[in-house]
Parts: C-alpha cells; structure tokens; sequence
C-alpha cells in the first residue's frame, strides 16, 4: 500500500483528490495538511511514501515543502498539483525536489499514475504539464538546445532517457529495454551527470523537449 499525506488549502479539493486516489485500490491518504507547514509535521509523523502537495497555499507553499521534504525525509517522494496559471512556479520546483506534476483539472487517473510513479522513484510529469513546461522553455532557449545536451550520450543511454521522460520506474525501464535493474540505475546516474541535472524531473524535462518520449 502506498501511504499519502496531501496537502491543499482548499476543503474540496483535498475531498475529491483523496476520493480519486481511494479508486486506485493500492493508495492509502494517511492524513490531510491545510498548508505546507502543517504537511511537514505530518510528513514528520507519519513518514509517507508519497506527499501530494498543492503549489499555492499560505505560509508554506508546495515548493518550499518538496524543498524541506527532501532535505529532511528523502524517503518522501513529493507530487505538485498545479494549474495553467502556474508556469512561473513549475520552472522553480524544477530545482526544488518536486519529482512530478499533475493537473488539478486534468484526467484523474493522472493523480493515481503520478503517485504510483513517484513512490517508485519515477519522475512523472503530466503530459500536458510537460507541453506547458517544454513550450516555456522554448521561448528561453532555442529548440535546438536539447538536442545538443544530448549529443553526449550514446544510443542507449538517449533511450533510457526517453524512457525516465515517459515516467517508467528503473524496475519498469530495466523489464522493457532487457537489462537488471542495477544496470538502469548506472544508466540513469551517468545521464543525470553527463546532462548536468540535479534530478530525473529535469532529465525528464530534456527528454520531452529533445523529442525522446517513446510512442
């Protein structure tokens, strides 16, 4: 069972998301947080294997939260619901220790998804967060930018890349490309050196924005 502490300031929505993950039968809210203050105490309490947190909330906000979490319960792995109206706050949790970004207003399934992605040491990323993201990066960059970064990589490794893009777990990455798990992890640390990103959220940035993500 996947244990959950969400965090959101509003009632509502913490109501529906709790009922959403409730359907995928392996995920268990453990407790509930108003603001990213009282989410680190119960993240401090309860020891989660996944924090669901909202961006905006007073006080403490999600990214100042996925910030602590990391630093203070690496076992915690932090899932950021955002919005549209959030660009400015998804380029900053990109060095913040979020490892994914799901919708409010997307396909619900995606929350379900993210959560058992996270949990498993997966980064994921809405596929319409990651448009969104891609396209703002685009207009800092230019396109072509990507595509150099991974130059330095082989064959291989571009496709283990594309493959942490897509949001698959090194367990699930090392079952479809035929290789041990222990094998993936050497894979993924080399490619996180050689692109020089501090996580697999950034990577997997790169990999959607270079074209990678596998059909």
């Amino acid at each position: 069972m996947i244990r959950v502490v969400l965090a959101d300031d509003e009632p509502v929505v913490r109501f529906g998301v709790k009922a959403v993950l409730a359907t995928g039968g392996d995920i268990e809210v453990v407790a509930e947080a108003e603001n990213g203050s009282e989410a680190l105490d119960l993240v401090a309490k309860h020891r989660p294997d996944v924090a669901v947190l909202d961006i905006r909330m007073p006080g403490v906000d999600g990214l100042d939260a996925a910030a602590r979490i990391r630093e203070r319960h690496p076992e915690t792995r932090t899932l950021v619901l955002t919005t549209f109206a959030d660009d400015t706050y998804i380029s900053r949790a990109l060095g913040e220790g979020a490892a994914g970004f799901v919708l409010k207003t997307g396909d619900p399934q995606e929350i379900i998804a993210g959560v058992r992605a996270v949990a498993t040491g997966a980064a994921y990323l809405s596929p319409l967060v990651a448009r969104r993201v891609v396209d703002q990066l685009a207009k800092a960059r230019p396109r072509s930018s990507a595509t150099e970064r991974i130059k330095v990589l082989t064959a291989r490794e571009r496709e283990v890349l594309g493959l942490v893009g897509a949001g698959l777990s090194n367990a699930e990455i090392a079952s479809r490309i035929h290789v041990v798990e222990g094998t993936v992890k050497v894979y993924v640390s080399t490619i996180l050196r050689q692109l020089n990103v501090r996580n697999r959220v950034q990577a997997a940035i790169i990999a959607h924005e270079a074209g990678l993500i596998p059909a």
